[in-house]
C-alpha cells in the first residue's frame, strides 16, 4: 500500500512537472514569435526535443517524463535561449506577463479539449482494431495486427525474445506451469530445438494495420430489410430535412411576431412561451403520445417531424432576440415602399438573420439526427427505423463485437461531425450576436 502511494505521488509530480514544462515552452514560443526570431526558435526547439527524446529513451516512466519536463522547464527559461530578455524594461515585462497568462490559458484549454476528444479517439481506434486487440491491457489507441506464421495449416503468433545479445523471433508450442512457455524459433522446423522461456519475456510482434473490414461487416450484419443501412439512413435524412424546414419556418414566424408586430397580450404570451421551457419532457410525453395515437400516426414517421412545424420555445426566443437587434428604420422603409408584414418578414428580415438561422439549423439537425426517444416510443416497423434506433438494435444483436459496434457508431456520428466542423463559424456567430444592438 505504501509503495502504491509513493508511485501515485511520483506520477503526480511527473505530471505537474510536465504541465510546467509545457507552459514554459508555450510562453517561450510566443515570445520568440513576437520578436520574429524564428531561426533561434527552431534550433531551441530541436535541442529541447532531442533532450526529451534522450530522457524518454534512457529512463522508465514516470522518471523519464519527470526528467524531460524538468529539462524543458529549465531550458525554456534559461538566459541562453530566452533572448532578448523579457525583463529588460517595463514594456517587455508587461508583454511577457501577458504571454505567460495566455500560455496557462491555452494549456488549460488544450487539456480540456484532450479530455473531451479522448473518448472519440477511442471510438475511432476501436472501430479499426482486430478482435485480439480489443481486450488488451493496457489498452492501446493504435490499431495493429499480430505477425503470424502458418504451421500445419494454422496461424501461429510470432513473439520476440531477448536471449543473450540476440533478439529471437519465436512461436509458442505449449504453455507450461509456472508462467513459462515452450517456444521454437520461427525459422526452425525441428521440435528438438524448442526450449523453455519465461512467458513474461515474450513480446508479441505486431505491425500497424487498421481493419477497415469492420465497417463493411457492420453494414452486412444488419437485417436484410435494412438494405445495408440505406433504409434507416433515408428515414433519418427524411425526418431531419422536414424537421429543419418546419423549425425554421415556424420559429422564425413566431419570433418575428413577438419582436416586430404589436398585438394585444404579446408580452403575456411570450412569458407563457418561455415558461414551457421549464416543463420536463417526461410531463408531456404521455399526452403527446395520446394525441398522435388519436390521429393514427403511431408507427409512422410523422410524430418525429410534425412537432417541428409548431415551433420550439428556445429557438423562438433565440430568433426573437436577433430580430430585435435590427433597426426599425429598415422595417419602416419597407412599409413606405408598400410591403405588408409577411413581405417584410420574408424579403427584409430573414436575409438579415442568416447567422441565427444557421445556428438554429445546426441545432435542429443535431437534435433530429440523434433523436432516440421519439423512435423508441412511436416506431414499431423495422422499415421505418431511423439510424439512432437501428444502432440500438444493432447493439443488442452484436454487443459482444466491439469493433463492429464502434464502426456503426462512427458511421452514424460522422455526418454530425462534418456538419458541425464546416458550419461552426456560423453557429458561434449566430449565438454570440444574439441580443447585441448594432
Amino acid at each position: 500500500m505504501k509503495s502504491e502511494l509513493l508511485l501515485a505521488l511520483y506520477w503526480m509530480a511527473a505530471l505537474g512537472a510536465a504541465v510546467v514544462g509545457c507552459q514554459r515552452a508555450m510562453a517561450f514560443t510566443g515570445w520568440m514569435w513576437r520578436e520574429r526570431r524564428l531561426p533561434h526558435l527552431a534550433w531551441c526547439w530541436l535541442a529541447a526535443l532531442a533532450a526529451a527524446w534522450a530522457a524518454l529513451r534512457m529512463l522508465p516512466l514516470p522518471g523519464s517524463l519527470l526528467a524531460a519536463s524538468a529539462v524543458w522547464a529549465v531550458w525554456f527559461r534559461s538566459p541562453l535561449v530566452l533572448s532578448p530578455s523579457p525583463l529588460a524594461d517595463w514594456r517587455s515585462r508587461k508583454r511577457w506577463a501577458e504571454i505567460n497568462r495566455q500560455g496557462w490559458l491555452h494549456l488549460a484549454l488544450a487539456g480540456g479539449s484532450a479530455v473531451f476528444i479522448l473518448p472519440f479517439l477511442w471510438l475511432v481506434s476501436t472501430s479499426l482494431k482486430f478482435d485480439d486487440q480489443m481486450k488488451a491491457f493496457p489498452p492501446t489507441f493504435i490499431p495493429t495486427k499480430a505477425v503470424t506464421v502458418r504451421v500445419g495449416g494454422q496461424e501461429a503468433k510470432v513473439f520476440e525474445l531477448q536471449r543473450g545479445e540476440s533478439l529471437l523471433r519465436v512461436r509458442v508450442l505449449e504453455e507450461l506451469p509456472g508462467d513459462r512457455a515452450l517456444v521454437l524459433p520461427v525459422e526452425a522446423q525441428d521440435p528438438a530445438r524448442a526450449f523453455e522461456a519465461p512467458a513474461g519475456a515474450l513480446r508479441e510482434v505486431r505491425y500497424f494495420r487498421p481493419r477497415w473490414e469492420n465497417y463493411v461487416e457492420a453494414l452486412e450484419f444488419l437485417p436484410p430489410e435494412y438494405r445495408r443501412g440505406l433504409v434507416p439512413l433515408w428515414n433519418t435524412v427524411y425526418v431531419t430535412v422536414l424537421s429543419i424546414i418546419g423549425l425554421l419556418l415556424s420559429s422564425s414566424l413566431a419570433a418575428y411576431a413577438f419582436s416586430r408586430l404589436r398585438w394585444p397580450g404579446r408580452e403575456v404570451f411570450f412569458v407563457v412561451l418561455l415558461a414551457t421551457m421549464m416543463l420536463p419532457a417526461a410531463v408531456t410525453m404521455l399526452p403527446v403520445f395520446l394525441i398522435f395515437r388519436w390521429l393514427g400516426w403511431v408507427d409512422t414517421l410523422r410524430p418525429l417531424w410534425a412537432p417541428a412545424f409548431l415551433g420550439s420555445a428556445f429557438h423562438i426566443f433565440l430568433l426573437r432576440q436577433f430580430f430585435m437587434t435590427i433597426p426599425m428604420e429598415l422595417e419602416e422603409a419597407a412599409k413606405i415602399d408598400g410591403c405588408n408584414p409577411f413581405t417584410t418578414y420574408w424579403r427584409i428580415m430573414l436575409p438579415l438573420v442568416k447567422p441565427a438561422l444557421a445556428a438554429v439549423t445546426i441545432m435542429a439537425f443535431m437534435g433530429s439526427w440523434n433523436n432516440f426517444m421519439g423512435p423508441l416510443i412511436y416506431i414499431n416497423s423495422p422499415q421505418k427505423m431511423p439510424l439512432s434506433y437501428a444502432l440500438y438494435l444493432f447493439q443488442g444483436m452484436h454487443g459482444g463485437e466491439q469493433g463492429l459496434l464502434m464502426a456503426a457508431a462512427t458511421m452514424m456520428m460522422l455526418p454530425v461531425l462534418l456538419v458541425f466542423f464546416f458550419t461552426q463559424r456560423y453557429f458561434i456567430q449566430g449565438i454570440t450576436l444574439t441580443g447585441l444592438k448594432g
